[in-house]
């Protein structure tokens, strides 16, 4: 099986919020069409672009066995496609059914660049749960009344926070909680007594959300196209890059209310956020007078509820039977220990900046290196081509250099260093990190996304990480496998992974300001001694820089 298809990127003018944006998008839709496949299939995707700006497609949660060419973030695995360019995206999806996203992967285009990728299972192969009467895709947007690209070029230019959204959306409506916004509603039209499925994405830029459905529970069976043991909840979250797909029972009569669904922000940081929420409607068919019903909405948690988050994450395991096993490195062969968090650098001289101080910007690190990306090369194609002399170096750090009480009073000194280090894997090798939040600048949760695998969440944790007695209760049997994970605010998290897949794989927070601000670094993972174990040559469209 192959899905082939032409895509064109192009300006599409779309009004919310009483503000009409010329904004980019794919085929003049807005959210972009679905990516639908099979497991096993091959996919084929031309993208045109016919804007102004350099752009790129990422393919979230892919796992691009050989084919790291197609992998779409830029200046890591490919420079982007300019104006009136092409390029191919060209991979198979092997063993993988579910949902993912896909999007830009280039400063902020993501933004409005995005729609979901859903894979469906091989033929005649069905879900280990029951067979939904429906499946729809719910995606959680943000919608800025200005040009993306401004608010972020603007906030590095100063140093300071950015400005923030002016909406959350659902399948790019605000929905009425918003001014001028009540016929930008999210309708979901549901039958009594049937079990609809809900492929639910978080293509926010730069918030996790809550998500809840009134007077409606709803039933995890699957996270970033991974099969979990089933768990009800009435509240999910879910971070940007993740994705959660759900069971909604309806109930067996027609009620007489209409029932308000609301997504609105997690946030513990010091800066600030968009704090609005944004709602669509569940309606029960053949109310054909919405007049005289109740409308119900329901209660998310406080938006810093940090315990909440801890217990929902908590719940996740893979499913881990005969036919969908959890193949969690028993035995590591590298361990890494990376903090990630804010931290500042210095303002240019002879300015004044808006950062934490008139005197610093604003910037993020792992291992207290703000990562800086090649402009007029990407890291794989000097990796491949064996130029990497003066585009990157080897040795970054697998502990800190300096360490300290992470989640303690922060250090007098909380500078960054800017660089562009990676680090280098043998083929298979068994991996652990863990990823440490700092209280530097305020703690704050961090969802980490790692290109190219999955990874087992074999431990979580508030405060500092102890080497010596938190690895006791790490879970090797079922963890939950992701693509994206949380690092919790003034916590850690341990994941696993063995390193099957060459290439150069990018690993950065998923929310955007932090990875413009420099919370980034890349794995590069060598060729193995098998034909299927090596990284395929670049194909021969591959963007020029």
């Amino acid at each position: 099986m192959f899905a082939s298809s032409c895509v064109k990127i192009e300006y599409l003018n779309v009004t919310r919020l009483c503000h009409t944006r010329n904004i980019l998008s794919v085929n003049g839709k807005f959210p972009g069409p679905p990516l639908v496949a099979r497991e096993g299939d091959r996919v084929e995707v031309k993208v045109v672009n016919h804007i102004s700006n350099n752009v790129t497609i990422h393919w979230h949660g892919i796992r691009q066995i050989t084919s790291a060419w197609a992998d779409g973030p830029a200046y890591v695995t490919q420079c982007p496609i300019q104006t009136n360019q092409s390029y191919t995206y060209n991979f198979t999806i092997v063993g993988q059914r579910g949902t993912l996203l896909w999007h830009a992967h280039i400063s902020w285009l993501r933004a409005t660049i995005y729609g979901p990728i859903i894979i469906l299972p091989k033929h005649n192969e069905p879900y280990p749960f029951e067979k939904p009467y429906k499946e729809i895709p719910i995606l959680f947007g943000e919608w800025f009344n200005v040009d993306p690209e401004a608010v972020i070029s603007q906030a590095l230019q100063t140093g300071g926070g950015p400005n923030v959204s002016d909406a959350y959306t659902i399948n790019g409506l605000p929905g009425p909680l918003y001014n001028c916004s009540s016929k930008d509603t999210f309708k979901l039209k549901v039958k009594p007594g049937k079990t609809y499925l809900l492929r639910i994405i978080n293509a926010a830029l730069n918030e996790e959300l809550f998500f809840s459905i009134a007077n409606h529970s709803l039933t995890v069976v699957e996270a970033d196209a991974k099969y979990t043991k089933p768990f009800d909840t009435d509240t999910l979250l879910i971070a940007p890059g993740q994705t959660t797909n759900v069971l909604l029972k309806t109930k067996p009569y027609f009620p007489n209310a209409t029932f308000l669904m609301a997504a609105g922000p997690y946030f513990t940081g010091r800066g600030t956020f968009d704090n609005s929420t944004t709602t669509g409607v569940l309606l029960y068919n053949h109310q054909s007078s919405h007049k005289n019903l109740t409308l119900l909405k329901p209660t998310l948690p406080p938006i810093n509820a940090t315990n909440f988050v801890a217990n929902y994450t908590a719940k996740f395991r893979s499913l881990a039977n005969a036919k969908f096993p959890a193949k969690v490195p028993q035995k590591v062969d590298r361990k890494f220990f990376f903090t990630v968090g804010l931290g500042t650098s210095p303002c240019p001289k002879n300015t004044t900046c808006q950062g934490p101080s008139n005197s610093t910007k604003f910037a993020a690190s792992v291992n207290n290196i703000s990562f800086a990306l090649p402009s007029s090369v990407s890291l794989m194609q000097a990796y491949y081509l064996g130029q990497s002399n003066g585009v990157f170096k080897t040795d970054f750090p697998s502990t800190p250099l300096n360490p300290f009480n992470y989640t303690g009073p922060p250090p007098n000194n909380t500078m960054v260093s800017n660089d562009t280090k990676v680090v280098v894997l043998k083929f298979n090798s068994s991996v652990e990190v863990v990823l440490q939040d700092t209280s530097i600048l305020g703690a704050e949760s961090h969802p980490l996304h790692l290109h190219g695998y999955d990874f087992f969440v074999v431990g979580q944790g508030f405060g500092n990480y102890d080497p010596n007695k938190d690895p006791a209760k790490f879970n090797l049997i079922d963890p939950v496998e992701r693509n994206t994970a949380g690092v919790p605010a003034g916590g850690w998290i341990a994941i696993r992974f063995f390193a099957d897949n060459p290439g150069v794989w990018f690993m950065h927070c998923h929310l955007d300001l932090h990875t413009s601000w420099g919370l980034r670094m890349a794995w590069l993972v060598l060729d193995g001694p098998g034909p299927n174990q090596k990284l395929q040559p670049p194909p021969s469209d591959l963007p020029k820089c």
